[in-house]
This record gives structure tokens, C-alpha cells and sequence, in this order.
């Protein structure tokens, strides 16, 4: 992946209204690989945040025989959390307002993956 299909792939999501910012992320260890975040966004602690959570949903799903995540929604007062895996160990994450139209997003966010694969 080179650096311009990064920023076009987290450029998709971040044109969905209520979205602040989106990044790639290394599921393993909640490093930043790529991002595109509004100011006043610590890129850092929701990295670390997705990948923990990833990684907590990932074995409960596993001793619930439940299978790999698809997308994940994490709601909170304030926003969203959505998280999509990607290839090579990586994660989707976005950043969103209330607002957010959650469909709207997981579906840019599936197609930001489609153009890295």
C-alpha cells in the first residue's frame, strides 16, 4: 500500500458527514499506520482504545464460537467508535459524532478496504 492509496482509502471515510477522523492501525499493538483526523483528536489513546477493544472482542467471539468480527460499534455519549478488520493485521477505525449515519460509514468503510486490497 503507498502512502496516496492510505490517504484516499481514510479521505472515503472521512467525507461521511458526522465522521471526524479516520485511521489504520495495527491490531496488534494499537500502533497509528495512517490517519486523517479532525484537530482536538488524540490519534494515539483511540488507537490504543480499537485495538484493545479489537482484540478483547476478537476472544470473547472466540469462546463464544461466534466467529471473526465483521464491524464493530461502540456508542457512547459523546460519539462513535467503529471498527472494521483489515488486511495484514491492521484495523479500520473511525472517529464519529451522534450524528453519524452508522450505515453511511460501514459502507465507505468496506470500500476504503476494497481499494487497498
Amino acid at each position: 500500500m503507498t502512502p496516496e492509496q492510505l490517504a484516499a482509502a481514510l479521505d472515503r471515510v472521512t467525507r461521511v458527514r458526522g465522521v471526524r477522523g479516520a485511521m489504520l492501525v495495527s491490531a496488534d499493538d494499537g500502533l497509528v499506520v495512517s490517519e486523517s483526523l479532525m484537530e482536538g483528536i488524540r490519534g494515539n489513546a483511540v488507537a490504543a482504545l480499537a485495538a484493545s477493544l479489537a482484540t478483547r472482542l476478537r476472544r470473547a467471539a472466540a469462546a463464544a464460537d461466534a466467529g471473526e468480527q465483521r464491524f464493530v460499534h461502540m456508542a457512547a455519549a459523546a460519539g462513535a467508535l467503529l471498527l472494521m478488520p483489515a488486511n495484514e493485521g491492521l484495523l479500520l477505525v473511525a472517529v464519529a459524532d451522534g450524528q453519524v449515519n452508522v450505515g453511511l460509514a460501514r459502507l465507505e468503510m468496506q470500500r476504503a478496504l476494497e481499494h487497498l486490497a
